[in-house]
């Protein structure tokens, strides 16, 4: 397992690669710099996400997880940059109880890469798992021009 931290405005994010995918994204800083090509291009990718030149992540991703985990983190990579969709309408998409896709969004292993802050309750904001919670989600969103979906 490398990893590989980057700063951001959103706080510290450290790419986990294993076995040539990303397979987590988490809200920690680590003291070491592994290298490799995957973490590099990561790194990258992220650090233009936040300055705000990409919109779209082309990473290998492995998401680990039930097939339910799985699904809805596929469905949420498909939410454009600066979009949002409810938990409601990703249940109604896939069959199954809104609240276990709020279960499977907030499992998110790849947050910010697969946008689980582009899911939203049915009136509107709710909770956000990374560091900071809420607050990271509506930053997250204000950088991604979907402010306005906020109230």
């Amino acid at each position: 397992m490398l990893k590989r931290t980057v700063e951001t405005p959103f706080g510290d994010l450290t790419l986990v690669e294993e076995e040539g995918a990303i397979t987590a994204l988490e809200w920690t800083r680590v003291a070491h710099l592994d290298r490799s090509d995957l973490l590099d291009e990561g790194a990258r990718q992220l650090a233009a996400y936040a300055s705000g030149t990409r919109e779209v992540f082309d990473l290998p991703l492995r998401v680990h997880g039930s097939q339910l985990q799985q699904e809805v983190c596929r469905v949420m990579a498909d939410i454009p940059f600066g979009y949002t969709r409810t938990y409601g309408e990703i249940a109604k998409e896939l069959g199954v109880p809104a609240q276990s896709v709020g279960q499977a969004c907030g499992g998110n292993p790849i947050p910010v890469i697969i946008p689980c802050h582009r899911v939203m309750g049915a009136k509107g904001l709710t909770g956000f798992s990374g560091r900071g919670g809420v607050e990271t989600k509506v930053a997250l969103l204000r950088h991604e021009g979907a402010a306005g979906l906020l109230i």
